[in-house]
Parts: structure tokens; C-alpha cells; sequence
């Protein structure tokens, strides 16, 4: 009987071994994780979890019987450590070896920590899975103080619950405005100023250098400011966890290269998510690291696909998204390449109203779409960019035509 064996059980290993059967992949699925818990959504971690809106069951992908009904073989708390491509083996930690005739790796990514004076204080933390932000939820309440280290949306997300939790909080971001690897100067600002209308400082072009820590601990930066806090969150990105597949002698560069089934230099060996640099064939990149949900469960679906004999499934707009406190943040493709732009609404932090969007095209194609509370522009330039649909950008800018007779 064929056996696939998964590697990493979070939401694109989980997802993978939902879609096997639903494929009718009828071999045998064992999905090994490093963690206690079965497969779970992680972006609620900085939102609905740390305000108490949300507990494990309602972040599991699906419930616990579903894999035993499935026949889905899980194994938490388990870690891979070594992979024999000639053997079609992987190893774990607890000395217990796995065959396997496809073996799909879904390790994710780990978070960038910071090196140097104080950063290893108990008292700083990161935020990647259930675990870390228990420990935060747990430190976080009315008059805490939160010092948030990066400016990117996990930071922005956990400043914005530590206020409805009654804390303080304070944004320290490197470079000269928040967000400014991942979104436009305008959404950026625009969400800086939010913000700051909600008691968050969001503090650009701070360097850190250390935390002193005892009984008063603060975060101290090259303006001689120290940043007094009661928990510390270090935000600065992620790296792809790639150890593994390196090992393997897997073809590697920033992330686990993969081609558009999700398959790795190894026929035999996809990988899927966050640890990945895949092709986005609609926005005419070959070669891309896309850290969100939605590229994951793309890439579950093709090698679910691939293993099950299935044609692949349709190429997708790349998206993301992000909630901070009343606000939904929704972006569509990538403003590479893009030679102008077009917004549509009013940016104003005060008078948030309808929403807006900023539309980035190059020439008169949408190649990505920013929306900040307007769903509808979202669909619409999302849809635009699936088609290479051309645009008036008279019209795109004009609220009073209307989104869909604009996307038609």
C-alpha cells in the first residue's frame, strides 16, 4: 500500500492530509508534528486567542475524531531529525524511523530572535505557535506594559489586542515607518496613525540595543530612550526552518525550492508553506517566498493532488490578511514591478467610514490590491488580477462608480 508520510502538522500538513482523502487517496497518511496538539490555525494566535475571544477548540482545523475517522495516522510531539532519500526513511527524535513512498514537508518557519545584551531575559518572547502565545495572553492585562520590537503585522496585531486587554503598549520598528516590507507607505502610515489614535506609540526608525533586565526590565535604544516593559514581544520576521530538507541534500536557497505542484529537486518529496520558495505564475514570479495561509493551502492542494493523480488545481492570486481592533486588511498579488497607483476612498484614520484601497498597476494592469475595511475593492482587484483584466483608472478612482461595474 502507498504510504505518504508528512512532516509538520500545522495548518498546511493538516491540510494536506485532509485533502489526500478527499482526493481519494486511499494509501496510508501519518502526519508526525512537533507539537502537542493536533493541526490548528496560528493566525488567530495574535488576535482572538490573546484577547480570550478564542480557545483550542475553536483554533483546530478540524475536530479530534476526524482523523481517526479518516484514517489519518497523528503523531504529536514528535520531531523529525533525519531524512534517507535512498531508504525513503525519516528519522525522529524519540529513535523511531518512518518509511515512506512520498514524504511531504510542512515545517514551517521560525521566528528571527535577537542577539545580544538582555535578549535572552524570559520576559521576551516570540510569537510562532499556541505555546508562545499562551505565555503572552498570560502577561498581558489591565496596566501591563507591552514593548513591541518590529513594526510588521504580528506586531501591530498584538498591540492591537494588548489595548483591548487594558495594557499599554509601545512599537519600536527599525526602519522609518511600520510595515514597510509589506505594505505601502500609505497603508503603513494610515495604520501607524490608527494606532496612535488607540494609545499604541508606533515609534519608526528606533534601533534596540539590549533589554536591561531585574526587577525594572526596559528595552534600551540608540536614542539613550529605555522602553520600560513587563513582557517584551520580538517581532522582525521569520526564517524558513530548512535544516532538514538541507540535510537531504534537497535544493535550498531562502526556503525549500519547489516547482508548481510543490514538488522539491527530489520527485518523491514536496514541500509545502512557509518553509517554501515556490512559483506564482499569475503574478509571472518563479521564485517567491509568500508567508501566509492562503499560499499553504494552495501548495496542500497540489501535492495533494499530484500524490492522488488529480490534475493540478488552477494557479492563485496570492493574499493575505490582517485584523487590528475594527479594521480588516486584505492585500491581492504583489506591487513588484507596479509603475503607478491609484487610490480609492479616503485615507483618513478619523474618518475610517466605507474603507479605501490602493490599487498598484503596471501599465493598466492590477498587479496588487491593498484594502483597508472595503471588501468589495479586495474581490474586485483580486479578480482583475486572475484575469489580467485591463482597467480605467479614472474609474478605478471614482467611488461612485461601483466596484463591480469597474471589475466588468
Amino acid at each position: 500500500m502507498t504510504k505518504v508520510l508528512i512532516v509538520g502538522a500545522g495548518h498546511a500538513g493538516g491540510s494536506a492530509a485532509a485533502l489526500l482523502r478527499q482526493y481519494g487517496f486511499e494509501g496510508g497518511i501519518v502526519l508526525a508534528g512537533a507539537e502537542p496538539v493536533a493541526p490548528y490555525q496560528r493566525p488567530p494566535l495574535s488576535k482572538a486567542w490573546l484577547k480570550g475571544e478564542a480557545g483550542e477548540e475553536e483554533l483546530l482545523l478540524r475536530p479530534e475524531s476526524f482523523y481517526a475517522e479518516q484514517a489519518i495516522d497523528l503523531r504529536r510531539g514528535v520531531t523529525a531529525t533525519a531524512i534517507d532519500r535512498t531508504a525513503r526513511t525519516v528519522t525522529f527524535a524519540d529513535g523511531t524511523v518512518e518509511t515512506w513512498d512520498h514524504l511531504i514537508l510542512a515545517l514551517g518557519a521560525e521566528a528571527r530572535r535577537l542577539e545580544g545584551k538582555g535578549w535572552d531575559d524570559p520576559r521576551v518572547l516570540v510569537l510562532r505557535d499556541m505555546a508562545d502565545a499562551e505565555v503572552l495572553k498570560a502577561a498581558l492585562g489591565p496596566d501591563r506594559k507591552l514593548v513591541v520590537v518590529g513594526g510588521g503585522y504580528v506586531g501591530l496585531e498584538a498591540a492591537a489586542s494588548a489595548r483591548a486587554l487594558g495594557a499599554q503598549a509601545v512599537v519600536l520598528e527599525r526602519e522609518a515607518r511600520a510595515l514597510s516590507r509589506v505594505a505601502s507607505d500609505i497603508v503603513g502610515n494610515f495604520l501607524s496613525a490608527y494606532h496612535w489614535r488607540r494609545g499604541v506609540e508606533v515609534l519608526p526608525s528606533t534601533n534596540v540595543l539590549g533589554t536591561y533586565g531585574g526587577q525594572n526590565p526596559g528595552v534600551a535604544t540608540d536614542g539613550a530612550a529605555v522602553f520600560p516593559f513587563d513582557v517584551c514581544l520580538v517581532g522582525v520576521g521569520a526564517r524558513p526552518v530548512t535544516a532538514l530538507a538541507e540535510a537531504a541534500g534537497l535544493t535550498c536557497r531562502d526556503g525549500v525550492i519547489v516547482d508548481d505542484q510543490a514538488r522539491t529537486s527530489d520527485p518523491a518529496i514536496f514541500a509545502i508553506g512557509d518553509m517554501t520558495r515556490r512559483p506564482a505564475p499569475i503574478l509571472g514570479l518563479t521564485d517567491v517566498r509568500l508567508e501566509s495561509v492562503p499560499s499553504a493551502l494552495e501548495q496542500a492542494k497540489q501535492a495533494a493532488a499530484a500524490i492522488a493523480g488529480r490534475a493540478p488545481p488552477a494557479p492563485e492570486v496570492p493574499w493575505f490578511w490582517s485584523d487590528q481592533y475594527d479594521l480588516k486588511i486584505q492585500i491581492a498579488g504583489l506591487p513588484d514591478g507596479a509603475d503607478a497607483r491609484v487610490v480609492r476612498g479616503e485615507v483618513d484614520p478619523a474618518k475610517i467610514g466605507g474603507g479605501f484601497a490602493v490599487f498598484h498597476l503596471k501599465g493598466d494592469r492590477i498587479v496588487c490590491v491593498e484594502a483597508v475595511n472595503a471588501p468589495a475593492e479586495f474581490m474586485g482587484g483580486r479578480l482583475m488580477i486572475q484575469k489580467g483584466q485591463a482597467v480605467d483608472a479614472t474609474r478605478l478612482a471614482d467611488t461612485a462608480v461601483p466596484m463591480k461595474a469597474v471589475a466588468t
